[in-house]
């Protein structure tokens, strides 16, 4: 039976020092991939290193910076580049949940949401793309969310500009192919993570934390939450040579959630 492998890859995650790209980065580095991760907060980034560096044969590292910082940025590839010999799968997972009503939201909304779920991921992608194409391998995972799909009500600017990372997912995919580069998004339901977790903590509920999720549980065809771990396991999958006929894909990972597939 195959298994997956990531022996001799380099792998950037942004967001990868919490919930989902903490999952992401643990699940490759126990697969063999060295894991760079970005994320804001030092502090978070020293103790997820901690966490993840004896989880398998990968190795894991850690790069303080803000995504939407271009000039940043760019220093923080040239160095992982130079030091690792390029980035052969980009996980572009940093992101927020901000909702507004329609006559409540501004220009200003839009462009700080755009600016940090597609305009930094577009960056990241060009800043990657040269190494990849040389060595004709290579993977892009875009996490976004089923309401780019199905955007409810009071969802922007979060649902426009993940509609706009299911459309950039399938740009690249068709036009990277001819380069075996890759490129697929994880659209993501209810998942537990961090801001469930701040939820929770914020609710100031006497109930228990699977008591508190149990009512948002039920309205989940498969009933209950995924685990931050489950999506991981997805991720691997694409970012390894099992998945090397799947591109262009906007895959739901929501337990039966989305009605589009």
């Amino acid at each position: 039976m195959k298994t997956i492998n990531l022996q001799n890859k380099v792998a950037l995650i942004t967001g990868g020092s919490s919930g989902l790209g903490k999952a992401i980065a643990k699940e490759f580095v126990s697969c063999g991939a060295s894991v760079c991760i970005i994320a804001r907060t030092a502090a978070n980034i020293e103790e997820t290193v901690h966490e993840i560096q004896s989880v398998g044969s990968g190795q894991i590292r850690g790069f303080v910076c803000d995504i939407t910082d271009q000039e940043k940025t760019a220093e923080v590839l040239g160095q992982i580049i130079l030091e690792l010999g390029g980035v052969d799968i980009l996980v572009n997972n940093a992101g927020s949940s901000s909702r507004k009503n329609a006559d409540e939201l501004t220009t200003e909304d839009m462009i700080l949401d755009m600016d940090l779920k597609l305009f930094a991921n577009m960056r990241l992608v060009q800043l990657c793309l040269g190494q990849m194409r040389a060595k004709r391998w290579g993977r892009i995972i875009n996490i976004v969310s089923i309401g780019g799909k199905v955007p409810g009500g009071s969802s922007a600017p979060t649902a426009l500009s993940r509609a706009s990372g299911i459309t950039w997912t399938k740009i690249l995919a068709t036009e990277l192919a001819p380069d075996n580069v890759l490129v697929n998004a994880l659209c993501i339901g209810k998942i537990k993570s961090g801001q469930w977790e701040r939820r929770y903590a914020a609710s100031g509920s006497n109930d228990s934390y699977e008591e508190f999720l149990s009512p948002v549980a039920k309205t989940i065809p498969i009933g209950r939450l995924g685990e931050s771990e489950e999506l991981a396991n997805v991720a691997c999958f694409l970012a390894s040579d099992l998945a090397s006929y799947v591109t262009g894909v906007a895959l739901n990972v929501d337990g039966g959630l989305c009605p589009v597939t």
